[in-house]
């Protein structure tokens, strides 16, 4: 059975696994980020159209047209707004994008703020 010095020297043994983790993290945050950003709007937006165009002009429902997001696209989810017309596709964390059904238009995305 471990004494409590045991699992003291234990703990602090791996601790120094914390901040190295953290300034990794952080690392790839700051080389990739920028990348993440925007290869997330591109995604974004594609599913925020497409989802809109499969909602209001086509009439299906939202859950089924998830089903059509491409390889790839699992961790973009989909929301509607039925009173705006709207569908927002968003990546947590990453980026956020509408679009909205305008008749004569047809799905039209909200102009990005950059």
């Amino acid at each position: 059975m471990a004494t409590a010095k045991t699992r003291s020297r234990f703990s602090r043994r791996w601790l120094w696994l914390v901040p190295l983790v953290a300034i990794l993290l952080g690392v790839a945050w700051f080389a990739w980020g920028d990348g993440l950003r925007k290869t997330g709007g591109v995604g974004s937006a594609y599913a925020a159209r497409v989802g809109c165009s499969c909602r209001f002009v086509a009439g299906r429902s939202l859950e089924d047209c998830a089903k059509d997001k491409l390889e790839g696209m699992e961790l973009i989810s989909l929301s509607e707004n039925v009173a705006a017309k709207s569908v927002t596709a968003s990546i947590p964390f990453v980026a956020s994008d509408t679009a909205s059904y305008r008749e004569g238009y047809g799905c039209v995305l909200q102009e990005w703020e950059g």
